[in-house]
């Protein structure tokens, strides 16, 4: 992957006084990790192709990477020959998506990050208590498809605090929420307070739905955007949790914030005055993308990063049980 930073501005003294913060943590959490790992040792394993339902994370350069490994990414499964592997992405499925690859006799390895699988269980819970289920979410994102596919009798999709007033539920004193675990915590929250303002009664998941790795990422930007001139958030323009990163730091303090897939989508006149510029990266994106900026900031004066921790992470998640079975059975676990 080769990335154009562009003719290089020459240093000056004036550059001394310019700083720039690293977010940390950043870049791929544990279920990116395993997903893109698990689409890796299929290749390995199986050899190509090897066919992967939608994007397997929400990054560009991840995805294309793959492909030219021989990942065939398809958008539905009739578009899989019968009886091939397919893998499902991080996002996960509905259970009619299962079906329909048992239908097609297709081998399937689910790389749903365990946290999504999660709340799969929990809207299949409430649903067996007879509950209606408000699922916070952004219509059409994959993940969003899939949880409202284990219950679709029983989920409705609200997007914003806007469509409370809508709601519709057969008992105000059985109602549920969930939540799409990349959204905003801020705003994720609001919304639920409008919830609660309307069903007294509304019953919480058993746990936080948003994932650590948003919380954490949107922790982070937030300690690193009070003083920014320029917040660049390193992700693609399908990945919910990147472009909540923007939202989080212009409500944190950030003078400007944008999103760029890789340094050469910065435009050098957002340097322009700056002094103060700080970098973080969505959970499916690759540390070498955030290198490009870093080296794209260097060229033009700017100093070496300062990572700011507001965060440890050390979860791993193990890869899927019908990957480590053939693993095991071919001698390579």
């Amino acid at each position: 992957m080769t990335i154009d930073l562009g003719t290089p501005r020459l240093l000056s003294p004036e550059d001394a006084d310019k700083a720039v913060l690293l977010a940390a943590p950043r870049g791929y959490c544990a279920g990116v990790d395993r997903a893109v790992v698990t689409v890796e040792k299929a290749l390995e394993l199986y050899g190509a192709p090897v066919y992967v339902r939608k994007q397997i994370v929400h990054n560009k350069h991840v995805v294309a990477d793959l492909e030219a490994r021989g990942a065939v990414f398809v958008e539905e499964l009739d578009e899989v020959p019968a009886g091939k592997t397919v893998v499902f992405s991080a996002h996960g499925v509905s259970p009619e998506v299962h079906r329909q690859a048992e239908v097609r006799d297709l081998k399937t390895i689910d790389a749903t990050c365990p946290l999504v699988t999660k709340v799969h269980h929990e809207a299949r819970r409430f649903a067996d208590d007879d509950y209606d289920i408000l699922l916070i979410g952004h219509e059409g994102h994959e993940e969003v498809e899939g949880t409202a596919g284990e219950a679709p009798e029983h989920i409705q999709l609200v997007q914003s605090p806007a469509d409370v007033a809508g709601i519709v539920v057969r008992d105000p004193a059985r109602v549920a929420w969930l939540s799409q675990t990349t959204l905003s915590v801020d705003e994720t929250l609001e919304t639920v307070a409008a919830i609660r303002e309307r069903f007294p009664l509304l019953l919480d998941p058993p746990s936080d739905d948003i994932c650590y790795a948003t919380q954490n990422r949107q922790l982070a930007v937030k300690e690193i955007a009070q003083d920014a001139d320029l917040l660049i958030v390193v992700g693609s323009g399908n990945s919910s949790n990147s472009v909540r990163l923007v939202e989080v730091a212009l409500e944190a303090g950030a003078k400007t914030s944008y999103r760029v897939d890789d340094a050469s989508e910065i435009d050098e006149a957002w340097l322009d005055g700056v002094r103060n510029v700080s970098v973080t990266s969505g959970a499916s994106v690759p540390e070498a993308l955030v290198d490009g900026v870093l080296a794209y900031l260097a060229e033009r004066g700017f100093p070496d990063a300062k990572a700011v921790h507001s965060a440890e992470e050390s979860l791993i998640f193990s890869l899927p049980k019908e990957l480590r079975r053939d693993l095991k059975a071919a001698g390579r676990s």
